[in-house]
């Protein structure tokens, strides 16, 4: 039987990809709220809930430790916990850029150094994001946290000299509680910023949209389960036309690029 150790497991991808693994293999299933817990006991005797709370690095050790008392190889690591901090860059506090990165990028790096012995000759899936291209204003500590990941785990792909596969899955927009929940956490910023007040309620507003017209979150499955049956799997996949768009304008001049988003923006806007 093969093992996972899946974060953010309770929501999203993280619950779909948890939901998926548990019915042949053993999940080790990571969760922050505790309220929460009965959505992972629901699975089955194959998954293994633990605590972890991102934003607390003795948290994070003491929940390798954990899975280290349980087992001594682990054959995937799926690192899908994440948030979405939004705000103008001129505007935006800087504790909640730090808040982003915790989140999204230091936790992650932290849980794989602690996990890197059991996972030889394994691999790391980590959940990205077609934002991770970097182009989408307003919330740019989101595409920067992405981004970041991306590029340190694609360094620890080529320093570790290929013995544990490093995938990178770059999703367009999902339909999951993200968006909802992206709003909720960013009301402040929304409701404060007066000097980007019609561009932070389109984007509260499309946020919305998205946890409604987004790809269904099994479309993702279907690509993390296809990367880690393979042998040698790409190092990124993107997920869903808007994400293979976003890669191919990507690629486009800077200055090309900010003018197309700039029209782009202010066209959805009016």
């Amino acid at each position: 039987m093969k093992k996972y150790v899946i974060t953010g497991a309770t929501s999203g991808i993280g619950e779909a990809l948890t939901k998926e693994f548990s019915k042949t293999s053993l999940v080790f299933a990571g969760y922050r709220n505790s309220a929460k817990i009965d959505i992972l006991r629901r699975f089955g005797e194959n998954v293994i809930p633990f605590y972890i709370d991102m934003t607390n690095p003795e948290s994070i050790s003491e929940a390798s430790d954990f899975i280290k008392s349980k087992t001594d190889k682990v054959d995937t690591l799926i690192n899908a916990a994440g948030c979405v901090v939004a705000g103008a860059v001129e505007n935006i506090d800087i504790d909640r850029l730090r808040y982003q990165f915790e989140v999204n990028t230091f936790s992650h790096l932290q849980f794989s150094q602690k996990l890197l012995k059991l996972l030889n000759g394994g691999k790391i899936i980590n959940i990205s994001s077609m934002s991770s291209f970097g182009f989408f204003p307003f919330i740019s500590p989101y595409c920067a946290s992405k981004r970041a990941l991306d590029i340190l785990f694609n360094s620890l792909a080529i320093e570790t000299g290929g013995r544990i596969k490093i995938i990178s899955i770059k999703p367009g927009v999902i339909s999951t509680p993200l968006w909802e929940k992206s709003v909720d956490e960013n009301a402040a910023s929304i409701k404060e910023d007066l000097t980007y007040e019609k561009e932070m309620k389109f984007m509260a507003e499309n946020a919305m949209k998205n946890s409604k017209k987004g790809l269904d979150v099994s479309e993702v499955v279907k690509i993390v389960k296809k990367a880690d049956s393979l042998k040698n799997p790409k190092s990124s996949y993107t997920v869903g036309k808007d994400a293979k768009f976003a890669e191919f304008i990507s690629k486009f001049p800077q200055d090309m690029l900010n003018s197309l988003i700039r029209f782009g923006l202010k066209s959805r806007i009016k």
